[in-house]
């Protein structure tokens, strides 16, 4: 009798809702004040989104060929150590599991709960319930199968792109009646480029997740054409609709406001429906998050089931589901530490620390694509477009966001980056126990 394996489940429509899904979370109905704070203009807000966009697609090309190259399961996982070593690779799954993925997962969920707060009013306690309550729910949902998380994840992206498509429609409809309506600025803000690199970073944040399809290379039909897909079509559209966004937003609110705001959406929402306005937004917000969620609980498992292949996590952690076909103690596993997360409040801190971090990874990524495309006797159904320049850009983009980060809050990105280095002990530790020097 064959062992149990992953089941192929994932198509193109849920590949790119997966993109979609996972990167639209809560960030575009707080984040515009981010950016529109450190560049006062028009233009510059929208360049700054724009810009984001366009290097996170650069990133996704960059990761679409990758894909098309490798097409096992674990993603940048098995990038970094195919081009650097498995080192490099283990680094990445273990600041993963125990900190960014891991804290993206509680700071979601976390949100969910609060703006069910705003509906229903909860205490503390409660809130660190229900945010541990949806991430046991998901966990169940994708532990019985991956066409069960993805069809999920799909009818969430759709119904939150048509409820974006609303916000448009109603700004641009009722916005010339708002008091407040928008009114250029007469001198328009300088602009330092400290400011611009600051803000753009803030963008690149807003996009966080394009990454994560990759991971379920195993589970999608044929995913060296797939996944390129997915991936160019998912960032495309993101990047159209927070151009959209931010521009009914701007077009609605004056630019003081939304750069001042902490909820810009809800304070949109109040000015063209009155006070209820921000009720319909917390609602907008939870189902946004919940789908997100959804995307993000179902990829990680596929990194910790390829390193626990690789002998670099405890074997039974990859185990397969003889019924389900899911990968289902790594899932387990991710659904606990997640929760521990919430309930003791401490991913904040790890999650604040380490998050930048991943633009290390993402630039190495870049670079390692340039390595890779010079080893001999590797096949790639895609190749991108652009190359090398793009990857180079990218690369340049990925570091100076991470300069950026690490000059406006040194203690911290300090901290972070050593609890990532924390890692190759162990890794060398795992190496002399289990004997997983590379031939």
């Amino acid at each position: 009798m064959s062992a149990p394996a992953l089941r192929r489940a994932i198509r193109l429509p849920h590949a790119t809702a997966l993109v979609i899904g996972t990167i639209i979370g809560a960030s575009i109905f707080v984040q515009p004040s981010e950016i529109t704070a450190r560049i006062p203009t028009v233009a510059g807000v929208l360049g700054a989104w724009l810009g984001a966009g366009l290097i996170t697609l650069t990133g996704a090309l960059v990761s679409a060929e990758l894909a098309s190259t490798f097409t096992r399961s674990g993603g940048v996982y098995v990038y970094l150590s195919e081009a650097f070593g498995r080192p490099l690779g283990f680094l990445w799954g273990w600041a993963m599991f125990w900190s960014m993925h891991s804290g993206i997962i509680a700071a979601v969920a976390v949100i969910f709960a609060r703006y069910t707060g705003s509906l229903i009013p909860l205490g503390g306690l409660e809130t660190k319930l229900v945010a541990i309550g949806v991430i046991l729910l998901l966990t169940g949902i994708n532990y019985v199968g991956v066409s069960q998380g993805s069809r999920l994840q799909t009818a969430f992206t759709a119904g939150k792109l048509l409820a974006v498509l609303l916000i448009v429609i109603l700004g641009v409809a009722l916005g010339e009646k708002v008091p407040a309506h928008f009114v250029a600025p007469a001198a328009p803000a300088t602009v330092g480029g400290w400011d611009v690199l600051v803000g753009l970073g803030a963008g690149l944040f807003a996009f966080g997740g394009w990454h994560m399809v990759t991971y379920s290379s195993e589970e999608t039909v044929d995913p060296a054409r797939t996944i390129p897909r997915a991936l160019a079509l998912g960032t495309i559209v993101v990047t159209l609709t927070y151009l959209a966004m931010n521009a009914v937003y701007l077009y609605v609110l004056p630019l003081d406001r939304v750069a001042t705001s902490t909820r810009v959406a809800a304070d949109f929402a109040d000015a063209l429906l009155g006070a209820g306005g921000g009720r319909a937004v917390a609602g907008l917000v939870m189902f946004s998050s919940f789908g997100a969620l959804a995307g993000i609980v179902l990829t990680g498992p596929r990194v910790y089931l390829a390193m626990a292949r690789d002998g670099l996590l405890f074997r039974w952690a990859g185990a397969i589901h003889p019924r389900f076909h899911t990968p289902h103690r790594a899932i387990v596993l991710q659904g606990i530490w997640s929760s521990v997360l919430v309930a003791t409040g401490t991913f904040r801190a790890l999650f604040t620390r380490v998050v930048y971090t991943e633009w290390i990874f993402f630039g190495l990524m870049a670079i390692g694509l340039m390595l890779l495309r010079r080893r001999p006797g590797l096949a790639r159904g895609y190749a991108m477009w652009g190359y090398p320049v793009l990857p180079v850009i990218f690369s340049l983009a990925a570091f100076l966001v991470v300069v950026s980060q690490v000059v406006a809050d040194p203690v911290n990105t300090a901290l972070g980056l050593g609890l990532v280095l924390v890692g190759l002990p162990v890794y060398f530790i795992a190496v002399r126990t289990h004997d997983l020097r590379r031939p």
